[in-house]
Parts: structure tokens; C-alpha cells; sequence
């Protein structure tokens, strides 16, 4: 029995023995596959490293030749820099042994080139020879020696200027127009002084070597069209002596708007109160002349007594027939009546007066103000540059001017309207005081 057991376990051992060497042998099978192949890329690595190192260095031999040849290149350049400074150096010290004294006359023709063209810089005649001022740069800036031909075109230009300076000529030129157009207008232009086109007078701008039409013409700008039109007398043109230098300082000067707007705050203020002051005065005075009129044509008409005018209302106090009794009262009412037209009379004379003595006032405050900004300009910016110091002066000075302009005709215009009413006033009281005295002497007044 025991026998027959170790039979049966002998046959259900024998199929797993038999697995496990069919396992290891596969084992050993993919072992020596994955080898190989790892053996394979390792030879592939090596190769290809063999090949990368095979072209470093031929890539090495090659730069170590490009930087031989350009050592070599560097080395013929310099020597052939050094050969021609060598060179240049013998030909200067050939050409100042050659030239001798003649290089000082050459210098003194290229500093009297450079002194032509700076006072040529912005002379009129440039609009007609245009060309002129880039030779004379050129001559003046030019190291070498210049030959005859320039020498002579630079007589040539000297003697051109001269003669130019004498004409008057009529070209076609650019000229730039209020509205910054630019076309091609006739020009007339007398020597290097005026010139105008189309009866305006026109300036020279050097930036675009143009002309252009000035946006003030001066005194005289009527004459134009008579000078320029074909004549067989004699013909009268303004010209400016400066050279163009009048009628630009023309353009810069300031118009009355831009006076104003100098004084700022302060200036539009009595401005206003100034003209506020006039128009009050003017409409006084033609008031006041209305009512001189209307106690004029009262007093050749002294029978009919009218409401409309001061004389018909305090002499219809009395009325057309007075008792002599009540004479003394007369007087009161007469006095009463006057006292009562009296203001109407004197209206916005006190006003008037008023603003007469505060515009100086007013100058005086824009005076202190502008001298406050002046102060504070010179702590910020120092007094380098007189530029911004010029606001808070100008002000200053034109809110006194301001205030003088306002206050003077004020006052006139005061004591003007001051003594009419002080007349209408004074005639109604002779007027009324002739009446009385009519009535107590028992006489009818004739007139």
C-alpha cells in the first residue's frame, strides 16, 4: 500500500518537473536576445561617436585655417594702413612745402567764404540765387586746396551780390501764404531790402529758404501795386532799410488782444469796469443833453408847463397864478420841488467817480501780483534766462497802463457829466428864484 502511494505521487510529479525546464530554458533564450541586441546598440553608439569626433576635428583644422588666412589679411592691411599714413604724411608736408604762402591766402579765402555765408544767412537775395549758400559752405568747410575755378566763383557770387544789392528784379519763386500753402508766385523784389508779390509785402525764412507773405504788411504796403505796374515816371516804395529786420520785428509785435490777455485776471477786470464807467458816462450825458433840450424849449414856453421835463415840474408848484399871500411859502415848495428833481440828475455820478479811482487801484494790485510771479520765477528757474521772468513783468506793467487808461477819461468824463447836471440844477434855480421875484415886484414875466 505504502508503495502503490509513492507510485501515484511519482506520476503526479513528473508533468510539473518537466514545466519548469521547458520555463528556465525559455529564460535563457530571451537573456541571450535581449544581449545581443543590447551589444548591437552599443556598437551603433560607438560608431557613431567615431563619426562625430572625425568631423569635430576636420571642422577644428578648417577654423585654424580660416583664422591663419585672416591673420594674414590683418597683418597686409595693417602694414598697408601704415604704408599709406607714412605716405599721406610725406604728400601733406610736400604740399606745405609747395605751397608755401599760398596756404595762408587759402585760409583767409575759407574764413571770408564762412563770413559771407553767415551774413548772407538770411539776406533776401537767397530766394533768387538759391544755389549760392551751399557753394559757400562748401569753400568754407573744404581742406583742400581750392582750385582757380572756385577761387573765381566765389568772386563771381561777391561781385553777383553787389550787383544784385542795386536792382529790382522780377523771378519766380515759392512763396508760402497765410494759410501755409505754397505755390509759385512773381515776385518783385528791390535789391536785398523788400520784396512783394500780388501787392503784399513778403519775408524770407531761411529754414525753408522760401518766402513768405508777412501776416502784418507795414506802412505803405498801398504803394506796392503802383511800383509794380508798368509806369513811365517815377514810382514811391516803402523799404525796409534792415534788410527785412523791421517788418519781421512788425510780426512779432504784440496786437492789443494779446496786451490784454498779458495783464491776466486783473487787466480783463478794469477792463470791464473801465468800459462799464464809459458806457454809464456816455449815457448820461445824452440823457442829460435830452433834458437840456426839453428845459430849453420850456423856457421859451413858460405859459404852457409840461411834466416832461425838471423846469415844468417845479415851476408848476407855483402854478399859473399865485396868490401873494402864500409868496413865502413859494420859496419852501420851490426848494422842496428842486431838492425832489435833484437826484434823478445826479444819478451814477458817485458810481462813476467810484470806478475813476479804483481802476488805478486795480493797476496797482495786478503791479504787486506780477511782481509776485516775477520773484517766484527767479527762486525757480534763477535768472538765466530773462524769458521767464517776462510774464509777471508784463502783467505788472500792463495792469498799470490798464488801470491809468481806465481812470483818466473816467475822470474827465465825471466832471463833464458832473457839470451839466450841476447847470440844469442851477438853472432851475434861477429860474425859480426869477419867478419869485416877478411875483413880488407884481410884474409878468415876458419871456
Amino acid at each position: 500500500m505504502k508503495r502503490l502511494s509513492w507510485m501515484l505521487m511519482l506520476c503526479c510529479l513528473t508533468p510539473l518537473v518537466q514545466a519548469q525546464s521547458l520555463d528556465k530554458q525559455a529564460l535563457l533564450e530571451r537573456i541571450r536576445e535581449t544581449r545581443s541586441a543590447e551589444q548591437a546598440a552599443m556598437r551603433e553608439r560607438e560608431q557613431t561617436f567615431l563619426r562625430e569626433r572625425n568631423q569635430q576635428q576636420r571642422r577644428l583644422s578648417q577654423a585654424r585655417a580660416e583664422l591663419a588666412s585672416a591673420q594674414a589679411r590683418a597683418d597686409e592691411l595693417d602694414t598697408r594702413f601704415k604704408a599709406q599714413t607714412e605716405q599721406l604724411a610725406q604728400l601733406r608736408q610736400e604740399l606745405t612745402e609747395r605751397s608755401g604762402n599760398l596756404g595762408e591766402l587759402f585760409g583767409v579765402v575759407r574764413q571770408g567764404a564762412g563770413d559771407t555765408l553767415s551774413q548772407w544767412q538770411d539776406s533776401l537775395l537767397n530766394a533768387r540765387y538759391p544755389e549760392r549758400q551751399s557753394e559757400l559752405e562748401a569753400l568754407s568747410q573744404s581742406s583742400r586746396i581750392p582750385s582757380v575755378e572756385v577761387l573765381e566763383q566765389f568772386w563771381y557770387r561777391l561781385q553777383q551780390d553787389m550787383n544784385a544789392s542795386g536792382e529790382v528784379a522780377r523771378f519766380q519763386a515759392q512763396v508760402i501764404d497765410r494759410q501755409g500753402g505754397q505755390q509759385a508766385r512773381s515776385v518783385v523784389a528791390v535789391g536785398p531790402f523788400v520784396a512783394s508779390a500780388d501787392g503784399e509785402y513778403l519775408l524770407y525764412q531761411p529754414d525753408s529758404q522760401a518766402l513768405q507773405v508777412a501776416d502784418r504788411q507795414p506802412s505803405g504796403a498801398d504803394l506796392l501795386d503802383a511800383f509794380v505796374a508798368p509806369r513811365d515816371a517815377v514810382a514811391d516804395i516803402a523799404i525796409d532799410p534792415a534788410r527785412g529786420q523791421v517788418i519781421e520785428q512788425l510780426q512779432r509785435t504784440p496786437d492789443l488782444l494779446t496786451r490784454l490777455s498779458q495783464g491776466g485776471i486783473v487787466g480783463y477786470v478794469i477792463v470791464a469796469l473801465g468800459a462799464l464807467g464809459i458806457l454809464l458816462a456816455l449815457v448820461r450825458l445824452v440823457w442829460l443833453q435830452l433834458v437840456q433840450r426839453r428845459v430849453d424849449r420850456q423856457i421859451d414856453n413858460l405859459d404852457q408847463l409840461a411834466d416832461s421835463n425838471p423846469l415844468g415840474r417845479v415851476l408848476s408848484v407855483i402854478g399859473s397864478r399865485p396868490r401873494l399871500e402864500e409868496l413865502d411859502t413859494l420859496e419852501l415848495k420851490l426848494d422842496e420841488a428842486i431838492l425832489r428833481e435833484t437826484p434823478a440828475l445826479e444819478r451814477w455820478q458817485g458810481l462813476i467817480k467810484l470806478l475813476a479811482a479804483v481802476a488805478p487801484l486795480l493797476g496797482l494790485l495786478g503791479t504787486v501780483t506780477g511782481m509776485i510771479a516775477t520773484f517766484q520765477a527767479i527762486t525757480q528757474y534763477g535768472t538765466g534766462d530773462p524769458k521767464m521772468m517776462a510774464d509777471g513783468i508784463s502783467q505788472a506793467l500792463v495792469t498799470t497802463v490798464l488801470g491809468l487808461v481806465a481812470a483818466i477819461p473816467l475822470l474827465f468824463m465825471h466832471s463833464l457829466v458832473a457839470a451839466r447836471s450841476k447847470a440844469l440844477i442851477q438853472l432851475l434855480e434861477q429860474q425859480s428864484a426869477g419867478l419869485i421875484a416877478l411875483h413880488l415886484g407884481g410884474e409878468r414875466r415876458s419871456d
